[in-house]
């Protein structure tokens, strides 16, 4: 079978989805469009239904956004990660154990051909004994070349359910999964301290603000420290626009606080703010040249050699 020269990413993650239209060979991204309709909101619909079974519900939302491609693109093998394979997804597949090479075929992945025609490369997560992933792999996969001149570290991808993976002589090995974004959605619109902090964007006079936060979160006791955002408001009249920041600084705080301990370099792979912000708090307890970062084009970059990765083993 000869390698195609476009195929159709697909992200299809709990919260969002994104198709884009690549070139194999380059990498390059020649059409993107992206929706809100994440799994999970997708899933909900097709509860509300009886027509459909799961599988061709799925199957015909992802067929109807391919029409903002050009026709010749359309019949293109669509490669997709993230949340499609779960159990709420498209197809639900098993996860990939650790530890996994990057240089081989360790991910888990099906070839579908659905009832629509569309022809599909569905990737499965990895898991341990102590988290799960489905999407980020794919990434760790694509920065697997950018890791090895370093033979070991640990990885981080913040996000909703940040995740953070040993890296060791060319291999992933181990991996934690933190409800840091979650935690901070909750806290920040659903309990007490909603009335104690005010949503507003990352700039340079929050610096301050989170870095108390994240200080407070290495020194553990994050419940009690928690409850001072709103003693701190209430008392003090601390500003709900710092607040906001001192939260969120706590929380991510407490989930670097392990690395305090760790003498291996540090990968951060993110996108703005988390980037900057993640970079602010580890800086506090890292050597110097211990940390390495990669930005969103380091990401989007890396994503995509993952799915070609996949694509290539297919094509075998």
């Amino acid at each position: 079978m000869t390698i195609p020269k476009y195929f159709i990413s697909c992200d299809w993650g709990t919260t969002n989805f994104r198709l884009r239209l690549v070139e194999t060979d380059s990498l390059k991204v020649l059409q993107e469009h992206k929706t809100k309709q994440g799994v999970r909101r997708v899933y909900e619909k097709f509860t509300l239904q009886s027509e459909f079974s799961q599988k061709i519900f799925f199957s015909n939302y992802l067929k109807e956004q391919l029409k903002e491609f050009p026709l010749e693109h359309r019949k293109s093998i669509i490669v997709i990660a993230g949340m499609a394979s779960a159990n709420i997804g498209l197809q639900e597949l098993e996860y990939a154990d650790l530890p996994i090479n990057p240089n081989k075929n360790d991910l888990s992945w099906k070839h579908l051909l659905l009832e629509n025609g569309l022809d599909v490369l569905l990737i499965s997560g990895v898991k341990s004994e102590l988290g799960m992933m489905r999407g980020e792999e794919v990434q760790a996969v694509g920065l697997s070349e950018l890791l090895e001149p370093y033979k070991k570290g640990v990885l981080l991808l913040p996000g909703t359910h940040s995740k953070h993976i040993v890296y060791e002589n060319e291999m992933f090995t181990k991996l934690k999964t933190y409800m840091t974004g979650e935690l901070f959605e909750v806290l920040s619109r659903r309990s007490i301290l909603k009335n104690s902090v005010s949503k507003n964007t990352w700039s340079e006079k929050r610096k301050i603000a989170f870095t108390k936060g994240v200080q407070s979160g290495f020194d553990g006791h994050l419940t009690s420290n928690l409850f001072s955002i709103r003693a701190q408001h209430i008392i003090n009249g601390a500003k709900k626009k710092n607040n906001y920041y001192v939260l969120s600084g706590m929380l991510i705080g407490e989930e670097l606080s392990y690395l305090k301990k760790v003498n291996e370099t540090v990968f951060l792979a993110a996108s703005e703010p988390m980037l900057s912000m993640y970079e602010l708090a580890l800086k506090t307890i890292l050597k110097e040249n211990q940390l390495v970062k990669f930005n969103a084009n380091n990401l989007e970059k890396a994503f995509l050699k993952g799915q070609k990765n996949i694509l290539l083993q297919y094509v075998k």
